[in-house]
């Protein structure tokens, strides 16, 4: 099974399923969205093996897991380190996203026939909420998953799923952090819930599109901070 953020690690398997390689992969990807792994860090062996009381094969199996996801970088002659994105790869990799993204809202709309999916949207609509009332990101970020999650069981796309899976933005936002990010979510995520829950599928993947869009827009405006030497840049 593939990895990933904002989008990817959204959709990762329920706790019960894991194996030791699966804890550590996913115990990385969700710990890109917590900033306890930053792009460009060094992740020890030994440090990983004691952090989630596995052996140093299952950690080993996990990175080479983590390198063919395009998470880390792999290397003979260095550590391991997490992955740090050009500046092109994440404006590429955000063009990608807008597409994938407006085809997922666009599937969901058109298998939104069950009451029960309603229920769903709008109460995780209503945890998001919440947790962006306390500012509380981890109470956000694992909300985020849940919904994301629902309007892929909604859409109910294997092969969407699958590619869904693969996209590398918990490492674009580990690295820009942008400071409105949660607030453009929680906007857009209502936006995108009405659409999907009116049934129109135009509306949906307009919505799903904007809302990388509005991402997009929010970087470009970080860029210009770094440009005026207010923050760090990303890497050429």
């Amino acid at each position: 099974m593939t990895a990933t953020t904002e989008i990817a690690s959204s959709t990762s398997r329920p706790q019960t399923q894991l194996s030791a390689s699966d804890k550590v992969f996913w115990g990385i990807v969700r710990g890109l969205e917590t900033q306890q792994f930053v792009p460009g860090q060094r992740l020890v062996e030994a440090d990983l093996a004691a952090r989630f009381h596995v052996g140093r094969n299952v950690v080993r199996e996990a990175m080479q897991r983590l390198a063919a996801e395009g998470l880390v970088d792999l290397s003979r002659h260095k550590s391991v380190s997490v992955r740090i994105l050009s500046r092109r790869e994440a404006f590429d990799l955000l063009d990608i996203v807008e597409r994938i993204l407006g085809l997922l809202t666009r599937t969901a709309t058109r298998a939104c026939q069950d009451p029960g999916h309603a229920e769903e949207l709008e109460s995780v609509l209503g945890v998001l909420s919440e947790a962006y009332d306390q500012r509380d990101s981890k109470a956000f970020a694992a909300a985020r998953r849940t919904f994301y999650r629902i309007l892929l069981n909604m859409g109910g796309n294997r092969d969407l799923n699958r590619l869904f899976t693969t996209i590398h933005l918990p490492i674009l936002y580990a690295q820009q952090r942008i400071p409105a990010l949660q607030q453009i979510r929680l906007a857009d995520y209502q936006r995108i819930v009405a659409a999907v829950l009116s049934g129109d599928e135009e509306a949906a993947d307009e919505a799903g599109r904007l809302h990388v869009q509005n991402v997009r827009k929010a970087l470009q405006e970080l860029e210009a901070s770094v440009d005026r030497g207010d923050l760090w840049p990303m890497p050429d």
